[in-house]
């Protein structure tokens, strides 16, 4: 994935088994962040980060959407606990996460093994990618370096 290409189209379902697209977000911006699991340390505090700054995103016309391969009832769960304000894909086969370079090769201590890169994308509203973390550290304050860069983008 190249910035200012085309990002990857996809058509997954969120919680609630409501459909997405990429077309579904033509002439806004959207930030779809990957993440490794529902109601983890790192994925909770990513998650709420972006919850509590939503009516920015939202403002700078703009939608958040997280992607795991978690259930929609697993998500569904998660949402109700922190009160998520934003729809959570099921990507059960990975095809999303894997056409974004978010499923991939991890080393946790010296293990090696398949899994969820935790990774966000910027996409603009003529649907191409204008920024892509390629792997995310600090989970919690990621969200607001996201949302700066979104500002610097429109800024341009």
């Amino acid at each position: 994935m190249e910035t200012g290409k085309p990002a990857p189209n996809f058509a997954l379902k969120d919680q609630d088994g409501t459909s997405h697209t990429l077309a579904d977000y033509a002439n806004k911006y959207l930030v779809i962040y990957f993440y490794p699991k529902d109601n983890t340390p790192g994925c909770t505090k990513e998650s709420c980060t972006f919850r509590d700054n939503i009516d920015e995103f939202t403002n700078a016309n703009c939608s958040v959407l997280g992607v795991s391969a978690d259930s929609a009832a697993s998500h569904e769960k998660f949402i109700a606990k922190h009160n998520l304000n934003f729809p959570l894909l099921v990507d059960e086969e990975k095809e999303m996460l894997q056409a974004y370079g978010a499923w991939g090769e991890k080393n946790n201590y010296g293990k090696k093994y398949m899994g969820i890169i935790r990774s966000t994308a910027i996409i603009g509203p003529d649907g191409t990618l204008l920024k892509h973390w390629k792997t995310v550290r600090g989970a919690e304050d990621h969200p607001l370096k996201v949302l700066e860069a979104l500002k610097e983008l429109q800024a341009q």
